[in-house]
């Protein structure tokens, strides 16, 4: 059987038609895979996960590229977003450890650390900012946008999205549970 026709057997769930272009692919596709991570254990693990949304979505192949540019279409893919998972994973830990040890600082000198300190230090800086500048500080959205270098607009947006989240997080709007209605 030629590619074409075992591509359209594993579309119909030939299993060894998967086998065989899995065996046929993979050397390929790990080899590819370990000069672009540069760690074999990622490498091998990004292969898999390839060949798993391979069989989820074989239906979706249409045949127009080789099928080795498919796989490592979505291997490519299944890298960006694991390194942006990671990237998000660093900032978040780094902005926990930040946190920490202001908190710490904060308390070894007799100042509180409030709640919504704690729920401010959990914002990206790009909601934190703008927020404190109007609320702490009193600027207005166009002051702030001039300080910041954005538009009066991104400033009411960040600012109202910011609020949310320390909203959230304080649970300042949550409504309460079993209320009574008065008759």
């Amino acid at each position: 059987m030629d590619e074409k026709e075992l591509i359209n057997s594993a579309k119909k769930g030939d299993h060894r038609s998967f086998a065989v272009l899995f065996r046929n692919h993979y050397p390929l596709l790990v080899k590819y895979l370990m000069k672009i991570t540069m760690n074999p254990d990622i490498a091998e693990e990004i292969a898999q996960a390839t060949m798993a949304k391979c069989v989820e979505k074989i239906h979706l192949f249409n045949g127009k590229s080789k099928f080795s540019s498919w796989l490592i279409s979505i291997a490519t893919n299944l890298f960006i977003d694991q390194q942006r998972k990671k990237k998000r994973e660093r900032e978040w830990n780094e902005g926990e450890a930040a946190s920490r040890k202001l908190q710490w600082h904060m308390e070894s000198n007799n100042e509180e650390w409030t709640d919504a300190l704690a729920a401010l230090s959990r914002l990206t800086d790009e909601m934190r900012i703008p927020l404190i500048l109007k609320h702490y500080y009193g600027y207005s959205y166009d002051e702030i946008g001039e300080i910041l270098n954005i538009a009066a607009g991104t400033v009411k947006s960040r600012v109202h999205h910011g609020l949310l989240a320390v909203r959230r997080e304080l649970k300042v709007d949550e409504k309460p549970k079993g209320h009574l209605v008065k008759r």
